[in-house]
């Protein structure tokens, strides 16, 4: 069967083990799968070999018409709640209505995780881009404020890119060689070091290297 590139799943939290050694490893616990193969891309059709996953059920009533559809053609009784695609080399191995687990998921793997951050809302300098401080004595007028933005007389612009207030967080995000410390198969559960982005219960994804 060929390899599943990528699942889907959600942060659960965060929490710590120990190693062989007595080290201790801080790690975030993600719930991945089980997926089902909703629809199958393929070369001569869309120009590329993927499949269409589903993650977390939701009833048909809550789809509209295409929605309902596409699972129903897959032969499945119940719609989802995220819908992502994820490429492989050799579609004929997969088949519709097929439900995915963690099974090629081994200890010691590293993985890339994709997730949406936190939203800050509207924050300043400081908290947004770590920009220091002005003096905090009484006379200062010059606390959290961002500074000199641009030139007075050329070219008389602020520059396009310009580190400024505005919109934190919210934001698609990919952790890299995320390294896979425990696998439970029966609980659909990975263990990976260090942080995830994102919120609790927020939906993430996990391509395999």
């Amino acid at each position: 069967m060929s390899k599943i590139t990528g699942l889907m799943g959600r942060k659960i939290g965060m929490t710590q083990v120990f190693a062989e050694d007595g080290s201790r490893v801080p790690v975030t616990v993600l719930e991945v799968g089980p997926c089902t193969v909703v629809q199958k891309k393929t070369q001569d059709r869309e120009g590329y070999n993927a499949l269409q996953l589903g993650y977390s059920t939701k009833p048909l009533s809550r789809l509209n018409m295409p929605e309902k559809g596409m699972v129903q053609k897959a032969g499945l009784d119940h719609g989802f709640r995220y819908l992502r695609e994820v490429k492989v080399g050799d579609v004929d191995a997969f088949t519709e209505g097929q439900v995915l687990t963690l099974q090629d998921a081994e200890i010691g793997l590293l993985v890339n995780i994709i997730g949406i951050t936190k939203g800050r809302g509207y924050a300043g300098t400081v908290k947004r881009h770590g920009f220091s401080r002005g003096p905090m004595g009484h006379g200062s007028k010059h606390h959290r404020a961002v500074g000199s933005s641009g030139m007075s007389a050329y070219p008389g612009k602020v520059i396009k890119g310009k580190k400024m207030p505005g919109r934190m967080g919210g934001k698609r995000h990919t952790t890299k060689n995320a390294l896979i410390v425990d696998v439970r198969h029966d609980e659909n559960l990975l263990l990976v070091r260090g942080a995830v982005p994102g919120a609790v219960n927020q939906m993430v994804i996990v391509h395999f290297q």
